[in-house]
């Protein structure tokens, strides 16, 4: 699996590589009040993927913190229940339906 996970990794370096020898244009970004930022296309891509890639991090930051204090609560209870034993002397529901 490393090897295969190597291999992977140089075919990726290779086309990111290629892609940005193909891609070294000097390129104008014109942003508010008459600012104007040049530098190569593959670098300004490359700064828009990472800040998007950001933004979607920041964005699932709370979501992922709840999610983590949720379950740090549930295990904390299944663990109290396991000591009283409550868990384990729990008969299972009668059916509400009953046979006629």
């Amino acid at each position: 699996m490393k090897i295969i996970s190597t291999i992977v990794g140089c075919v990726l370096f290779v086309l990111f590589f290629s892609f940005a020898l193909k891609n070294a244009q000097v390129v104008d970004l014109h942003v508010f009040l008459n600012y104007e930022i040049r530098g190569p296309l593959v670098l300004m891509l490359l700064g828009f993927f990472v800040a998007g890639a950001s933004l979607g991090v920041l964005a699932l930051t709370p979501t992922v913190f709840r999610h983590r204090r949720e379950a740090s609560k549930q295990k904390t209870t299944i663990a109290a229940l396991q000591i009283v034993g409550v868990a384990s002397n729990i008969q299972p529901q009668p059916d509400s339906v009953s046979a006629q």
